[in-house]
């Protein structure tokens, strides 16, 4: 048990921010002060349960409390500002993914965390699952021999979302940034970065104006890692179909990974190996949880994990995909981070 513990806050209350609200209460680093949402009900309700205040105003929960960090679940269209003050007041951020609404404000938001010594991290929980660090391990060099394909699929199925997710100024993109953005980092972590992203995109309004400022509902993105090796991303929605996977096709053998399961098959598509997995999210979300309070807490002794620096490589990758979709010819990762002067940085 430590006597040091986090004065924690919640921005804006998403199923995400619930969820480390949740696993916060079980974890001996951190005292829940206060939680803000524009929805007063489910302000109230919350802030009973977990004992703290509670307000419908971001701005007051900023400047009423003395915070260690945010958890911020609110879109950043509502709440950008308020995010930027926060930093100036030297308190930490742990966002909900993605890192920003674009790869410019997710630049922003981690140089001004640098400027002003604090962390910007994101609650990327599908890093920390037991299927995906298997997955990881599988991978390796000489462990699969010459991975020429990988697959990645993202379905949101019947899933009910703010009516600000269609409004592209608001939201920032659709399925791919709002929907896929776990998957893609799950990618990033096990491959390289890909050098050529192309991407096509399409929603399904009638009029050709309206397709213009309405985001995406379904996403087709074709990586060239190099040239041996190439990938594809389908997300959409689906009705009745929910699921997300990274498949990678490889000389003698082909791997799926899903959240609870890992499935080895042959070229002759017979399975070799099962291998099953619980996944629980409140235990991902303690374990990333505990690790960014350390890193808090003793930052000498202990590197950020999930740092918004790495997931910029996350948001280059988008970036290119969707200026991919606007031009109708392939796109560079790496030229985006080059002119914004990011270097690549590992986990």
């Amino acid at each position: 048990m430590t006597d040091r513990k986090l004065k924690a806050a919640v921005l804006g209350l998403n199923v995400r921010s619930q969820l480390l609200l949740e696993a916060a209460k079980e974890s001996e680093y951190y005292e829940i002060t206060a939680i803000a949402d524009k929805d007063t009900e489910l302000v109230e309700k919350t802030a009973k349960l977990y004992g703290c205040k509670g307000h419908d105003d971001f701005r007051q929960l900023i400047i009423q409390h003395q915070l260690d960090c945010i958890f911020v679940g609110a879109g950043l269209h509502s709440c950008i500002d308020y995010v930027q003050q926060a930093i100036k007041k030297k308190v930490n951020i742990l966002k909900c993914p993605p890192a920003g609404r674009n790869f410019e404000e997710s630049v922003e938001l981690v140089k001004s965390a640098e400027d002003n010594g604090v962390q910007f991290s994101i609650a990327a929980i599908s890093r920390l699952s037991d299927s995906f660090s298997t997955f990881k391990t599988m991978i390796e060099p000489g462990k699969l021999e010459h991975k020429y394909l990988l697959e990645v699929i993202c379905n949101t199925a019947d899933e009910v979302f703010p009516t600000w997710y269609n409004d592209r100024e608001l939201s920032g993109g659709g399925v791919l940034l709002r929907n896929s953005y776990e998957p893609i980092d799950q990618m990033t972590l096990s491959f390289s970065l890909p050098q050529e992203v192309y991407c096509l995109t399409t929603n399904t309004a009638d009029d050709r104006q309206q397709r213009h400022y309405l985001t995406e509902d379904t996403a087709l993105v074709i990586f060239r890692f190099r040239e041996d090796f190439i990938g594809i991303l389908k997300a959409g929605k689906l009705a009745g179909m929910k699921e997300s996977f990274l498949r990678v096709f490889g000389k003698e053998k082909t791997l799926t990974c899903r959240d609870d399961f890992i499935t080895v098959l042959d070229n002759n598509g017979q399975m070799i190996e099962k291998k099953k997995f619980s996944f629980e999210p409140k235990a991902c979300a303690r374990h990333l949880l505990d690790k960014f309070a350390l890193s808090v807490l003793w930052p000498d002794k202990n590197k950020p994990f999930s740092s918004g620096a790495e997931h910029l490589k996350n948001m280059a990758l988008i970036e290119s995909a969707y200026l991919s979709s606007k031009t109708g010819m392939p796109e560079s990762v790496m030229r985006i981070l080059e002119m914004a002067q990011i270097e690549m940085i590992n986990p």
